[in-house]
């Protein structure tokens, strides 16, 4: 009996050892820091990339605070949360000890995006100021296709914070707030309730004026602009509509973090 849950008691250890062992290759690999902008993902054009390392490497000489931008293709099934975790410690972004580090990280695929802040700069660039850039800023110009400008403009943002000039990108977003979202960002549900009265408000009016003005071609049949109606359950070689329905055809190398680290600071968004 003793012999039976010690062997029992073994293979449970060497079940949670496998399952340790094998966590490194389930979770999604980390692409390598080889610069302030690590655009993997390929959604940057040149002339935005050269930009934004430029200003990026003037603010961390003037300020030490280190920002990098990453985009990725897909966060393979990863929340994005714990994986921009484990990016930003895997680069060490930040000075050590100061942990003045931030990561802006995209994944396009999964149409995520996420600002992560070290533990030094929590108290300055808050969870709402990065929720503010993610939303106002970033979000309607993914929307509208522009990533390389939505990016480039949330540097901005972010700079602007901290700078010390939060007030100001707070005051932007109670007038986005005032002035509402622009009207093509409801397009798509503008669309649909278009789609949806022109198919079943067409099927009601033709169901409606077939028999008023169309010609009678047989029981229950009317023909109406080239098109069949039938009522009452009744059927026929027709080339239209049936029922009440109607048919028509129609870097750099050299760059590297500084050991810095962050605990889960910052904000998350979707587009």
């Amino acid at each position: 009996m003793v012999a039976e849950g010690n062997r029992f008691v073994r293979q449970a250890l060497v079940a949670c050892l496998l399952v340790l062992l094998a966590f490194p290759v389930l979770a999604q690999s980390l692409p390598a820091l080889t610069g302030r902008v690590v655009d993997n993902a390929g959604i940057i054009d040149a002339g935005t990339e050269s930009s934004l390392t430029a200003r990026l490497a003037a603010f961390e000489d003037k300020s030490s605070d280190q920002i990098v931008v990453a985009t990725i293709q897909s966060l393979g099934g990863e929340a994005i949360e714990p994986y921009a975790n484990r990016l930003f410690r895997a680069w060490g972004l930040g000075q050590a000890g100061e942990d003045n580090g931030i990561l802006l990280l995209v994944a396009v695929d999964d149409r995520r995006m996420r600002i992560e802040v070290g533990y030094g700069l929590e108290g300055t660039l808050t969870d709402l100021h990065a929720k503010l850039i993610i939303e106002n800023t970033m979000v309607p110009a993914f929307r509208a296709g522009d990533f390389a400008g939505g990016i480039s403009q949330a540097v901005d943002d972010v700079i602007l914070v901290l700078e010390g000039n939060a007030a100001e990108l707070e005051a932007r977003a109670e007038r986005y707030e005032e002035s509402g979202a622009p009207w093509w960002e409801f397009l798509p549900v503008i669309l649909f309730f278009i789609l949806w009265f022109g198919i079943f408000g067409g099927a009601i009016f033709f169901a409606i004026m077939a028999p008023i003005f169309g010609r009678k071609v047989g029981p229950g049949r009317y023909r109406w602009l080239g098109m069949d109606f039938s009522y009452g359950g009744s059927s026929g070689g027709s080339s239209g509509s049936s029922g009440s329905s109607w048919s028509s055809s129609s870097s750099s190398s050299s760059f590297s973090g500084g050991g810095g680290s962050s605990g889960g600071g910052g904000a998350s968004g979707s587009w």
